[in-house]
């Protein structure tokens, strides 16, 4: 059943050559409001997917490695009730207890020990050589209870336990952890 192709009348656009189902349609161009739509659109799709997968922004993958690391601080920070060795070290394997304690590190033990922990007034933190012991506890130890002697104040009172365990964690994540 192939109906005729109607024909148009004087000043009309042409019709295509093809009927279906008794449709017959106009020859003619899509307005340019639509292709600069349509246009428009695709530049804009290619532009974000370069933003968003190229150009600095983070992945997919770094932002899940993001929040993996919170929920793993979370874990760790409701687990421990006290900070022993072995929660100390998983601290200092995780960038959320890293980060936050650099950031007090910067703020309270730079000046003394310098930002990269090479020491200045205070000790180097970077090396093998511990004046007061070098276990995850005895470090927590010596920031808690601080050295007067030496002239290290007691940092326990000041920061609290969360951010003096950050402070550890941070300095830990210098070295590696001993074998058992």
């Amino acid at each position: 059943m192939n109906p005729e192709k109607p024909t148009p009348e004087p000043g009309e656009d042409p019709i295509r050559d093809h009927v279906f189902d008794g449709i017959a349609e106009y020859n003619r161009r899509l307005p340019n409001w639509w292709l600069m739509t349509l246009y428009g659109s695709i530049v804009f799709a290619i532009l974000y997917w370069m933003a968003t997968q190229h150009f600095g922004r983070s992945t997919d993958v770094s932002r899940l490695d993001v929040e993996m690391q919170r929920i793993e601080a979370e874990k760790i920070a409701s687990s421990a009730t006290a900070l022993d060795e072995a929660t100390l070290w998983k601290m200092s394997r995780n960038a959320v207890f890293v980060d936050a304690g650099r950031a007090t590190f910067q703020s309270t033990c730079a000046s003394c020990h310098h930002a990269a922990l090479t020491g200045g007034i205070g000790p180097n933190l970077v090396d093998a050589v511990w004046i007061h012991g070098g276990s995850a506890e005895e470090v927590l130890k010596v920031v808690n209870e601080g050295v007067l002697v030496k002239g290290m104040p007691a940092w326990g009172p000041v920061l609290g336990g969360k951010k003096v365990g950050e402070v550890v964690a941070f300095i830990l994540s210098h070295h590696t952890e001993p074998v058992k």
